[in-house]
């Protein structure tokens, strides 16, 4: 399993909240349900997308969008053009000056403009993440990235639109399900370009060194690796693998596997119950004192007390308020 695949392992869609948007020229959607993580796509018509901080971005037909972190932001047919529809957490729908009047369901996913042939079609879906895991994934993407349409495999985001215009048994699951496919293409895609900017551990991947430690830490985190051990793997030397690995990585070897033991760590703590003294052995430590000066030095805190801070109920683990079929509830 290589870094991308275990990040991606940890960023799972799960009651996902799914929106379809169809409205006419001219259109604007104020964005501010604080998702972490939103993708989107333009099923039809063109549209810009504005952010504070960054410089506007434009999608055409078919091209798929990210969006990280929790600030607010406007897509349109035009820059300038004022949101008619304001969208709040759980996909609630609050309608705004020169909004449609018309918010009809079809198949159970609620619509905006009165009539299905609308000039504009955006589709998208939000991901719920609480994993450290998924924060590693995150913080190497930009706010707002846009792929083509030609760089996306298999137009996955049109098969989302697919499927929720459907009301079948077990509809959630298969949307979660075309959702993580979306993110995934579109991730790898994005990643493939020359202007993206993407994080050490990624490109560290192609090289046959530091390819292989990253592999072998990923893939055991619980043995107990060295910087020697890991070198003989390698095929290398102790120096030459600290030369190679850290300005790939932008770190030390020994210091990436700690990071990642404790994001690991973390997860466990917040999703299971199982003791501080089994997680530290799951993660590579060889009890759960050794867990806890290692997670206090780079969280500031220790595994009990972020445990404490981070529960949640049971019930309300992986899930995320949403209207029937995923569809947005709008209020009127």
């Amino acid at each position: 399993m290589d870094v991308l695949d275990d990040l991606l392992a940890g960023t799972r869609a799960r009651g996902g909240v799914f929106n379809l948007t169809i409205m006419d020229t001219p259109w604007a959607l104020e964005i501010r349900e604080k998702a972490p993580l939103t993708l989107a796509t333009l099923v039809r018509g063109s549209a810009w997308v504005v952010r504070d901080g960054i410089e506007p971005a434009r999608m055409h037909e078919g091209d798929v969008a990210i969006f990280t972190g929790p600030a607010p932001y406007v897509v349109g047919d035009q820059l300038g053009t004022a949101p008619q529809l304001r969208i709040h957490p759980g996909g609630i729908c609050e309608p705004l000056p020169g909004a449609p009047t018309d918010y009809s369901t079809r198949l159970g996913v609620r619509t905006h403009g009165g009539h299905p042939d609308g000039e504009a079609m955006v589709v998208s879906g939000t991901y719920q993440l609480e994993s450290d895991v998924s924060r590693r994934l995150l913080a190497a993407l930009p706010s707002v990235l846009v792929v083509p349409a030609a760089e996306v495999a298999g137009h996955v985001m049109s098969m989302v639109l697919g499927e929720i215009q459907r009301d079948e048994p077990g509809q959630q699951s298969v949307l979660d399900r075309w959702l993580d496919l979306a993110l995934i293409t579109t991730i790898r895609a994005w990643f493939a370009r020359p202007d993206s900017h993407t994080p050490g551990w990624y490109r560290a991947q192609s090289d046959q060194v530091v390819g292989l430690a990253l592999r072998l830490m990923h893939e055991d985190p619980a043995y107990p690796w060295s910087i020697v051990e890991l070198a003989e793997r390698t095929g290398v030397s102790r120096a030459s693998l600290a030369r190679r690995f850290s300005p790939l990585v932008g770190e030390a070897p020994m210091a990436y596997l700690t990071g990642w033991r404790i994001a690991l760590a973390a997860d466990m703590l917040r999703e299971t119950t199982d003791t501080v003294e089994a997680i530290a052995r799951r993660v590579g430590y060889a009890n759960a004192f050794a867990l806890s000066v290692a997670f206090k030095r780079v969280r500031g805190t220790s595994p009990t007390a972020h445990r404490r801070r981070s529960a949640v109920p049971p019930s309300h683990r992986w899930s995320h308020r949403q209207s029937p079929a995923g569809g947005v509830v709008c209020a009127d």
